[in-house]
């Protein structure tokens, strides 16, 4: 990390969120940090990320390792950057006292250690110094901003309707590829607050996977190559493309197709169509097509997009032999997930909280339905502004046992806590109770001898 590490926390903020008095109509845009002491005070989902950060191992059965939650990571930014690191909790009344009492900017989770990470050093003194992360999440980060050099309509932290789309097929794809290849089933798809998703694979395996058996898995998913001094970044050279390229294909060409040509305009100008052409690798056919094209184009007597149009003439110039493979390393190279290898591959990476607000945009991040991801709108996501007014109009009511189900958070929340959470649990403590059993009747066994 940049930031230095400091001491167990800082002083007390002087704000009451119970004084604070939110008027409808006064809450202005963007992030205020008396506004965010009243979202952890009513509308953050505490116990629920305790439960999800326990796995089970917060009850009584005799399965239950006590230590394990008191072994997660926490780490705040606080107002003014002042980074904390290394904090953890026993209970969710503990995780909860803090989030209220510091205030933090963001909420970052890390890994499980094989210590308490607030006591490291005292382990280190008593000559123990080994510490290291034992279980984490399997995880995934996808920015916006990897794709900037094929998308016209944004660019940096902006995004908008006509690019978030690349970050739905990402979902797509990346989802059911960790379900019918690698068997996987509790993943939770977040949206960052700001210009990308995360991802959390949660099953047991998934957590206790190495650091190479992680690395080996960025390894499936690496297609897209290369770096900023090479045209390709895809090559699909063999005769026949394995079965997971060949269902991310069936993906991602007809949204290539369909929806990227139009929306970014990539054959618009010379600038863009070089871009394309510079991937074909045969130079005759790639400098025929440019002398077409650089002429002014004439309107259409179908009313074809041009876009269109020039794609059409150039999968037809890639039947040639030896360039069969082109429009498929073309549609890859522009549509498919652009993966930040290094916090997937290592287990000690940290990876910012759902329910967290981001500073800069005051938008929550909310879980995504990977079912639905095609209807998720990052513009109408809740903000921190909008849900005190939702707080503030809807008044007490009797009717909610939870503050946030007054608020448009609610079915955020709801979709973590039935879609996720519930059966995750199910499945921890089913894989618990099965250890459990299977340690007694080895025990058993071992005394009828």
């Amino acid at each position: 990390m940049t930031k230095e590490e400091v001491g167990d926390g800082r002083d007390d903020m002087d704000v009451d969120r119970d004084e604070i008095e939110v008027r409808q109509g006064i809450v202005e845009l963007g992030f205020d940090t008396n506004y965010l002491k009243l979202y952890y005070g009513k509308l953050f989902p505490h116990a629920e990320m305790f439960k999800w950060m326990s796995y089970g191992n917060d009850g009584k059965h005799p399965a239950c390792d006590q230590s394990y939650i008191g072994r997660r990571e926490f780490s705040f930014t606080l107002e003014n950057d002042i980074y904390v690191r290394f904090q953890s909790f026993n209970s969710a009344v503990e995780l909860e006292n803090s989030i209220k009492e510091k205030c933090p900017f963001k909420i970052d989770i890390g890994p499980v250690y094989n210590v308490d990470p607030a006591k490291r050093h005292a382990y280190a003194q008593a000559g123990d110094n080994v510490f290291t992360p034992v279980e984490r999440e399997l995880i995934f980060d996808i920015d916006i901003t990897d794709y900037d050099d094929v998308r016209y309509c944004c660019s940096g932290a902006d995004v908008c309707l006509e690019c978030w789309p690349l970050m739905t097929i990402a979902i797509k794809v990346i989802d059911t590829s960790l379900r019918d290849d690698f068997g996987f089933n509790h993943i939770l798809w977040v949206y960052s607050g700001r210009r990308g998703v995360h991802c959390w694979v949660c099953d047991g395996r998934a957590r206790r996977l190495t650091n190479e058996q992680r690395a080996a898995i960025t390894d499936y998913f690496c297609v897209y190559k290369g770096n900023d001094n090479s045209h390709k970044k895809v090559s699909l050279t063999a005769t026949a493309l394995h079965p997971f390229l060949e269902r991310s294909s069936k993906v991602l060409t007809p949204f290539f197709e369909e929806k990227l040509l139009h929306s970014q305009n990539l054959f618009a100008s010379e600038e863009r169509f070089e871009k394309v052409l510079e991937l074909i690798p045969d130079e005759s056919v790639a400098a025929q097509l440019r002398g077409e094209w650089q002429v002014k184009p004439r309107s259409s007597t179908s009313g074809e997009d041009l876009n269109v149009v020039r794609w059409k003439r150039l999968k037809t110039k890639m039947k040639a032999p030896g360039l069969r493979r082109c429009c498929e390393e073309i549609v890859f190279s522009y549509a498919y997930p652009r993966l930040d290898l290094e916090v997937t591959k290592h287990m000690n990476h940290l990876l910012k909280a759902p329910f967290c607000v981001h500073p800069k945009t005051g938008r929550v991040c909310v879980p995504i339905d990977p079912d639905r991801c095609e209807e998720f709108d990052p513009t109408t996501v809740p903000t921190l502004s909008t849900l005190l007014e939702e707080l503030n109009r809807e008044g007490l009511r009797d009717d909610t046992e939870n503050e946030w189900d007054r608020t448009s958070l609610g079915k955020s929340i709801s979709f973590f806590t039935s879609s996720f959470l519930q059966p995750l649990l199910k499945s921890c403590k089913e894989e618990m109770e099965s250890s459990y059993n299977a340690k007694v009747q080895q025990s058993k066994n071992s005394l009828s001898w």
